[in-house]
């Protein structure tokens, strides 16, 4: 009877983990990696971009007074569980991220897996490591960390050039 009881738990407990894990969202991973664009839904699908709104109002939830939102509930993307999601800015540009819990390296790893193209234009400096990939003459991919071994999370994001 005990042997039965174990078995059962033990046939249990990769579907209690496999409900524990963050479901990718495609959405924001498109969005946060450049294959789609809020401002070209802005000028040509409207419908779209109010749809991307909704969505991030039902699955996020403010933080406070911070300048990003917190997932109601477990997600990721490119396989990278998403901790932040900053809807309007990626630094000091207009754009869309989100952090990660995640590593520099392996963030970078799994998202240029996702891209199938690698990041370049890597850099060091002022204590952070930064990679970008020119998607178009406005998109810019963009993943920055922490340049701190210890560090776990990393911000990834599409920005938009303002024009000059």
């Amino acid at each position: 009877m005990k042997i039965a009881s174990l078995a059962g738990l033990l046939l249990a407990l990769p579907c209690a983990g496999a409900t524990a894990l963050a479901a990718d969202d495609s959405g924001i991973e498109r969005m946060a990696t450049c294959k789609d664009s809020w401002l070209d839904w802005k000028k040509s699908d409207p419908d779209r971009l109010a749809a991307l709104g909704d969505h991030i109002r039902t699955g996020f939830s403010r933080h406070e007074n911070d300048a990003f939102l917190v997932p109601k509930s477990s997600l990721s993307i490119a396989g990278l569980r998403v901790t932040q999601l900053y809807p309007d800015s990626v630094g000091m540009g207009v754009g869309l991220s989100v952090s990660v819990d995640a590593p520099f390296d392996e963030t970078r790893r799994k998202l240029e897996a996702a891209l199938g193209k690698p990041l370049g234009g890597c850099e060091t400096g002022d204590g952070m490591r930064t990679c970008t990939l020119k998607i178009s003459d406005m998109r810019t991919i963009m993943v920055m960390a922490e340049d701190n071994p210890k560090s776990a999370t990393t911000l990834v994001g599409c920005y938009y050039y303002y024009e000059k």
